[in-house]
């Protein structure tokens, strides 16, 4: 394919459809041709290795492919591939006559409307970490599982690339600094393989090798019709694409901490986790965060000029160990901590525990959602003592929130549990976790004025979209029933009115004085 092809392709003529203009944008794999209403995306005939488009058969099977899979999650923008026939000074789109090339038709929509811009812009909200998360979870758990035979997730085929890249890194680098810490670095990966090989192998065991993305990162997610969008998945190579799902979160996680979003990143996680109730590979994720960042961090010199001056090299090495000091954080020792809510439905326990997960990288547990997952919606009404929230189906939902803590806590994650913990043996059980695990314990006493209490449950039955069930009544009965903190517990409490945000700020800035790290 030749420059001539893409020039005579910005002919209005050629199009059934108004043209407002044409665009060209060039990667190093690919043409697009921006229309005004449509794009049209062109493979180049490149062979990199990881993949090869040199053939216009492997061009035609890849735009098929990348229409399949980009179905899985985008609605109406992926619309199909089209045959250009003619000649590359003449071409037709979908003519008669010999094909000469391949384009994949898609929807267009304003570059200013991608996330990695609305963050350039200071315009990234919650709102679209939380639907992002709703979306990668939902996508994870009904992705295809690749084939117990096989290769993808093995633990050699996951350790294969995580070797390549310390392989392919090392020649670039003269500086004894730069390379006392990729030895560092490339230690830390092989001692925590070892470490995790089992928890690897089961992974694939147990299914957790889907068909992913492969590529989620802020500058293949937009926004349309109001609603973020993820595109541009990984078509051309299936072992990017055959991988654990926490690979797949790993890679946004890294990417919004590379721009400076890590309480974002840290929302994204615990939100995500709160939908799978994928916690027992949490074990993985910062291994799988070092190695998409050592990518980048590759990438990066791989991009440097060959006959690079001066001013390049620096400005290359200065992205290098921008990104290698990202891979660096996450072999550091974690701080720790098992924090729990303490006080009534609709007092701001969920809000409180969010600002631990956004300000000190806490993984929230919330009663609501454990016992739906354990017990399913309730089925009983009006009876607030019983179905899913008898005396029995409340011990079992504190007994998992308790085992997953332990799991959070032995993958070096802090822990907050969002419950109402207004019994004694509740909170001893909670104690005991963070007593075995060796975590420091926290209770969050919160509490507010009862009529603040009353508004916030009003707007929370009005949105239909927490998960809890309480109303009036279970708060009367809540309030009638609850067991003070003991002298002892209160030692280990901190004091929260939820209505101020003051106290909590003070709260976080305690945890932190205590622990440095987070």
């Amino acid at each position: 394919m030749s420059q001539s092809l893409i020039a005579a392709l910005q002919n209005p003529a050629l199009y059934p459809h108004p043209v407002d203009g044409f665009q060209v944008i060039e990667t190093h794999i690919s043409w697009v041709i921006l229309t005004g209403p449509f794009a049209y995306k062109l493979k180049k005939p490149m062979n990199f290795g990881f993949l090869d488009f040199t053939s216009l058969d492997a061009r035609e099977h890849f735009c098929a492919e990348e229409l399949r899979l980009n179905q899985r999650l985008t609605n109406d923008l992926y619309l199909e591939v089209l045959p250009i026939t003619g000649s590359a000074e003449a071409p037709q789109l979908g003519g008669d006559g010999p094909v000469v090339e391949f384009a994949l038709k898609m929807r267009q929509f304003p570059q200013s409307q991608l996330l990695s811009t609305l963050q350039a812009n200071g315009e990234l909200t919650t709102a679209h970490i939380d639907e992002m998360a709703e979306q990668i979870a939902h996508f994870h758990l009904t992705a295809p599982k690749v084939p117990a035979e096989h290769d993808a997730g093995t633990p050699d085929s996951v350790m294969a690339p995580v070797r390549q890249n310390f392989d392919q890194i090392r020649p670039f680098l003269s500086d004894k600094a730069d390379l006392l810490q990729l030895d560092a670095l490339q230690a830390w990966a092989e001692s925590s393989f070892e470490r995790l090989k089992p928890l690897i192998a089961q992974r694939k065991t147990d299914g957790f090798i889907r068909e992913c993305h492969g590529d989620i990162h802020l500058g293949n997610a937009t926004v349309i019709d109001g609603k973020v969008v993820i595109f541009d998945c990984i078509e051309f190579n299936e072992p990017f694409r055959f991988t654990d799902v926490y690979a797949d979160t790993g890679f946004l996680a890294m990417d919004l901490e590379d721009r400076g979003l890590k309480s974002m990143a840290r929302r994204f996680i615990s939100q995500y986790l709160e939908l799978t109730g994928d916690y027992q590979g949490l074990e993985l994720l910062n291994f799988y965060k070092a190695y998409r960042a050592l990518v980048r961090a590759k990438v990066a010199l791989f991009s440097m000029p060959a006959e690079a001056d001066p001013v390049q090299r620096a400005t290359t090495l200065r992205q290098y160990r921008n990104y290698a000091n990202l891979a660096e954080s996450y072999s550091t020792i974690p701080s720790r901590f098992l924090a729990i809510t303490h006080g009534v439905s609709a007092v701001g326990k969920s809000r409180v525990a969010m600002r631990l997960v956004e300000a000190l990288g806490a993984v929230r547990l919330r009663s609501d959602v454990e016992r739906k997952r354990l017990f399913g919606e309730q089925t009983v009404p009006n009876d607030p003592q019983a179905g899913i929230y008898s005396a029995d189906a409340s011990a079992a939902t504190y007994t998992r929130l308790h085992e997953i803590a332990a799991v959070i806590l032995r993958a070096g994650f802090p822990v907050v549990i969002d419950a109402t913990y207004l019994k004694r043996d509740q909170r001893d059980g909670a104690a005991k976790i963070a007593e075995a695990t060796g975590a420091p314990f926290l209770i969050l006493d919160c509490n507010a004025p009862q009529a603040v209490i009353e508004s916030w449950l009003a707007l929370r039955q009005a949105e239909k979209t927490d998960p809890s069930d309480a109303n009036l009544a279970v708060i009367a009965a809540q309030q009638a029933s609850r067991e003070a903190l003991t002298p002892a517990e209160i030692l280990c409490s901190k004091r929260v009115q939820t209505n101020e945000s003051g106290t909590l700020d003070t709260v976080v800035a305690q945890i932190r004085q205590r622990m440095p790290g987070l």
